[in-house]
Formats: C-alpha cells, sequence, structure tokens
C-alpha cells in the first residue's frame, strides 16, 4: 500500500506501484488538468509538483510519491487567484491551452526557485515545456507579471 498526498488530501493506492503518476492522478482521482503529452518527459504536459519541485508525472512511479505531497493544477490554487492562474488570463497567454496546466506547474516552480527571474533564467527553465501553438512570448510576460506580484510560492 502506498501513502502519499495529492492536493492536500491523504491518498492510498494497492495497485501497481509502477504506474505512473500520471493515469493514477487521471484516472482514479479525477485530476484532469494534468494532461498526456508525450509519455517521455519531454513535452511538459503532464508537470506536477512532488514535494515542491516540478516533476514529470508520464515517466514518474507512484512509488516514487511515496510519503510525498503532490500538487496537480487543480491543488496549485482551486479558485483560479493564484498570481500565475490571473497572469495567464490577463495576458490570454493560451491559445489551444492543452500544454498550459504543465507550463503553469513549472513556472510556479521557477518562481519558488527564483522569485524574480530574468529572460535567460525564464527561457532555461521553461525549455522542457513545449507549446505547440508558439505562445512562449506570452508566458514569459506572465511569468514576469506573476513575479512582480510577489507571492507566488
Amino acid at each position: 500500500m502506498i501513502t502519499l498526498t495529492v492536493n492536500g488530501s491523504e491518498r492510498q493506492f494497492d495497485g501497481d506501484p509502477t504506474l505512473p503518476l500520471l493515469w493514477y492522478l487521471r484516472d482514479a482521482l479525477g485530476q484532469t488538468g494534468t494532461k498526456f503529452g508525450c509519455g517521455m518527459a519531454l513535452c511538459g504536459a503532464c508537470t506536477v509538483h512532488i514535494d515542491g519541485q516540478a516533476t514529470r508525472s508520464c515517466v514518474t512511479p507512484v512509488a516514487a510519491a511515496a510519503g510525498k505531497q503532490v500538487t496537480t493544477i487543480e491543488g496549485l490554487s482551486p479558485d483560479g487567484q493564484h498570481p500565475l492562474q490571473k497572469a495567464w488570463q490577463e495576458l490570454n497567454v493560451a491559445q489551444c491551452g492543452y500544454c498550459q496546466p504543465g507550463q503553469i506547474m513549472q513556472a510556479a516552480w521557477l518562481l519558488k526557485t527564483k522569485p524574480n527571474p530574468s529572460d535567460a533564467d525564464i527561457d532555461e527553465m521553461m525549455s522542457g515545456n513545449l507549446c505547440r501553438c508558439g505562445t512562449y512570448t506570452r508566458i514569459r510576460a506572465a511569468i514576469k507579471q506573476a513575479a512582480a506580484q510577489g507571492e507566488t510560492k
């Protein structure tokens, strides 16, 4: 039996410990904001936080989250009031929107580790999160806006 905490609620998992965390979150817990993109940790659509660190859930087995805190986009701010979520809306970052939960979760980790990132910091940290619509300029602007507001932890 694996015990983990997802978005503040303790959960028990008694299935295959090698099951990717992504599928447990989506299929068992209904946390469908976390998306399947590539299945190989190359695109970032599945990004969640494990103990506060951005992690690709498509290649992370549930067993790796045992005893840890997992935060999905739904848990970042259930009412959508996290500074990044607000900046994303104000700047109309999303086009198709598919990658955006992973983008926001990666950006949240960036701002946790570098509260006032430079363009180079943003480009480096966000480089593993792909956006097929190419909204990178708006993503960078939203990150800078959220950083300027502070309180992004």
